[in-house]
């Protein structure tokens, strides 16, 4: 099956996204923000955890996807586990993606604490082609709230995700989601006034996805 672009729109699909990217479309999304697993065998305090945590063999061809997917002369977004800053730039680099900016999500509280407090999340900058610079560039630090986890072991707050949308995607543009978990990149799309396109591989997070989206 081979999707058209109007099939996808403000929609969420269950299914590993390295298959659904194929069947789309090449150059036919507007900006990619994502939070993927981050390589780390994460469990949370409640004993959640998440789909393809503990590999990296998804890495490589989902980045491949994902470049083949995305406008030329357009941006990426992509949250990384800071243990495996080297896989995920080298992944991304084979794609074809340029390292463009680097962003850190600043969080009152601290998640974790070994040698040091984690009290922040990062994410890539990731550049295909030459893309326009943005009108209102938004800051490298940026304040996080805490989402409370509720619907996902690593739930992100749509508050600190819709000004990269605002900056980086065109009104009405289309954002994706390869890794969608909760949903959360999707309602920022939408209260910026953007279609998106959601991937989930997990049942149980694609059903939240949509309901959250539904209400």
């Amino acid at each position: 099956m081979t999707y058209k672009t109007n099939q996808l729109r403000n929609s969420i699909q269950h299914g590993d996204c390295i298959e659904v990217m194929r069947q789309m479309p090449a150059r036919s999304v507007d900006f990619i923000l994502t939070d993927p697993p981050y390589l780390v065998r994460y469990k949370s305090r409640d004993g959640r955890s998440i789909a393809n945590d503990d590999n990296a063999d998804w890495l490589e061809p989902a980045s491949r996807a994902m470049f083949r997917v995305l406008k030329n002369d357009s941006l990426c977004v992509s949250f990384y586990g800071w243990t495996q800053t080297d896989r995920f730039m080298s992944a991304w680099r084979a794609a074809g993606f340029r390292i463009v900016g680097h962003i850190v999500f600043r969080k009152r509280y601290a998640s974790r604490a070994r040698f040091v407090s984690y009290t922040h999340e990062s994410a890539y900058v990731l550049a295909k082609g030459r893309p326009v610079l943005p009108a209102n560039p938004p800051a490298d630090v940026i304040d996080f709230p805490y989402s409370g986890n509720r619907l996902h072991p690593t739930q992100k707050p749509v508050a600190a995700l819709k000004p990269l949308i605002e900056a980086f995607c065109p009104e009405g543009g289309l954002v994706l989601d390869p890794f969608c978990g909760s949903g959360s990149t999707l309602v920022a799309a939408s209260e910026a006034n953007c279609d998106y396109l959601g991937i989930e591989l997990d049942p149980a997070y694609h059903g939240i996805a949509a309901r959250r989206l539904a209400a």
